[in-house]
């Protein structure tokens, strides 16, 4: 028998309010998980591969294929499929192919495209960032590299994009520095 049916309390009140009760704001805590805590990352950081749209693709494709096969099985006469069921799921197919078409495989990673950008400029880099961005309809993955001279304060600087897939140069601005670095100076 349970103690506390025992002492008069028939539904252990006592322990259903304690394991209901929050405590208060300041002892609830919220965290990121370990391995998106990007605090205590120390090396390269992986971008990820265009080429995981394909997945996502795979599912529309046979999400809306089976739509639309609900409803041909289903006939007209159904209650609960209707034709919504056949424009949903050639709307999953169109999107599903269009997630095939543009999951490029990222075959050119940012320290190849740095590379790249570093010979087209023709200036020895000092500091210099990369961005992944994309062009077009079909979501092509281009790099965004821009350079600074390296000299202290960076006399040029340039901007550079490198194609995702296969490496080319799609274009190049490079110009003198025309920040004004004069009162940073140590």
């Amino acid at each position: 028998m349970n103690d506390s049916t025992a002492e008069g309390d028939p539904a252990g009140s006592e322990d259903i309010a304690a394991a209901l009760d929050p405590g208060s704001d300041a002892e609830v805590r919220d965290q990121l998980p370990a391995d998106l805590d990007a605090a205590g990352y120390v090396g390269p950081y992986l971008f990820p591969n265009n080429s995981r749209r394909r997945i996502a693709g795979a599912l529309y494709l046979l999400i809306g294929a089976a739509s639309i096969l609900i409803l041909l099985v289903a006939g007209s006469d159904a209650v609960l499929v209707n034709g919504g069921f056949g424009v949903g799921g050639a709307a999953l197919i169109l999107f599903g192919l269009y997630c095939m078409q543009a999951g490029w495989d990222l075959a050119v990673d940012e320290n190849d495209a740095l590379v790249a950008a570093t010979r087209e400029v023709g200036f020895p880099v000092g500091h210099a960032s990369a961005q992944l961005a994309w062009r077009g309809l079909r979501s092509r993955p281009t790099w965004r590299i821009l350079l600074y001279s390296n000299q202290a304060p960076p006399d040029r600087r340039g901007l550079v994009l490198v194609d995702g897939v296969d490496g080319e140069i799609m274009g190049c601005f490079v110009e003198d520095n025309p920040e004004d670095w004069t009162g940073l100076e140590a």
